[in-house]
């Protein structure tokens, strides 16, 4: 009878359906920590305005080295032609190919799950200095270069995460998508995890309302970056392996430690439970 009951709690606090939406906050370890404070960097780039499909697609359909060239057919041989060239401009591919400095040999298992945020970043610098919208004028020269410039926006993100990094090479190589509208049923979480987790959320249900409720919630906080922590290493080693399912396995743990670890970080004194909101 307990069993059933404390089932039906995990059903009801941590396997509903979800809105997702991205974390905020340091993950754990160094590594880890390194990761966020570069996804943390990367937020305060300005927004760029969103371009048509249409724009997008005229990109990808277009060589890495755009070039354009207007003359008017009045103008002497001595007036200079106005050129706007992307030359550098990458191959667009895929999020790996974008990054040939740091991530030459591609997505896993071809190369490592764990990459240098550092040089990541460095290209990323790079490659928007290239192409940069407010290099160009009003125009299509300027669409293009505003579509390139989000498209290396969002390659950059989603491979300075770990989590998200990992979705990404489920879904683009392998045809795994974790984050689905019908994931839960698909990619369930295993009964052990799905117990610990339960387990947080009843010591959160129990201390919450304490005097003592923050200084536990913290202990919680620096358990939970521990498993965050842990959890990367075995995905990171199972996509280096070849091993799809046990990286799924892994990828599934992660977004729930993720869950967790932004629901503590959005606790407030008083509170006796915490929203489990799983990230894209």
């Amino acid at each position: 009878m307990a069993m059933a009951f404390r089932s039906q709690r995990i059903i009801r606090h941590v396997c509903r359906t979800v809105t997702l939406r991205p974390l905020s906050g340091p993950c754990p370890s160094s590594n880890i920590s390194q990761d966020a404070r570069a996804v943390r960097q990367s937020r305060s780039l300005p927004a760029r305005a969103l371009t048509t499909l249409s724009t997008r697609q005229s990109i990808i359909k277009q060589s890495p080295r755009l070039q354009t060239r207007s003359a008017s057919s009045n103008s002497s041989p001595s007036t200079e032609q106005s050129e706007v060239t992307f030359a550098g401009a990458p191959d667009i591919t895929n999020h790996y190919t974008i990054f040939p400095k740091t991530l030459s040999a591609g997505p896993p298992p071809a190369s490592q799950f764990k990459i240098s945020t550092s040089d990541l970043r460095r290209e990323f610098l790079q490659l928007q200095g290239l192409v940069h919208p407010d290099k160009y004028p009003n125009g299509v020269q300027k669409q293009q270069a505003e579509a390139l410039s989000a498209r290396i926006n969002e390659a950059y993100r989603t491979l300075l995460d770990p989590l998200q990094r990992a979705q990404y090479i489920l879904r683009e190589w392998h045809g795994i998508d974790v984050t689905a509208e019908d994931g839960a049923s698909k990619h369930a979480l295993d009964p052990e995890t799905l117990m610990e987790v339960m387990e947080v959320q009843e010591t959160i249900e129990a201390v919450g309302a304490s005097a003592e409720g923050e200084t536990q919630i913290n202990a919680l906080k620096k358990e939970n970056e521990l498993r965050v922590a842990e959890c990367v290493e075995s995905l990171g080693a199972a996509f280096d392996k070849g091993d799809v399912e046990a990286a799924r396995l892994e990828c599934i743990r992660l977004r729930f430690w993720y869950s967790v670890g932004e629901g503590l970080r959005e606790w407030e004194p008083g509170n006796t439970e915490i929203r489990l909101t799983h990230t894209g």
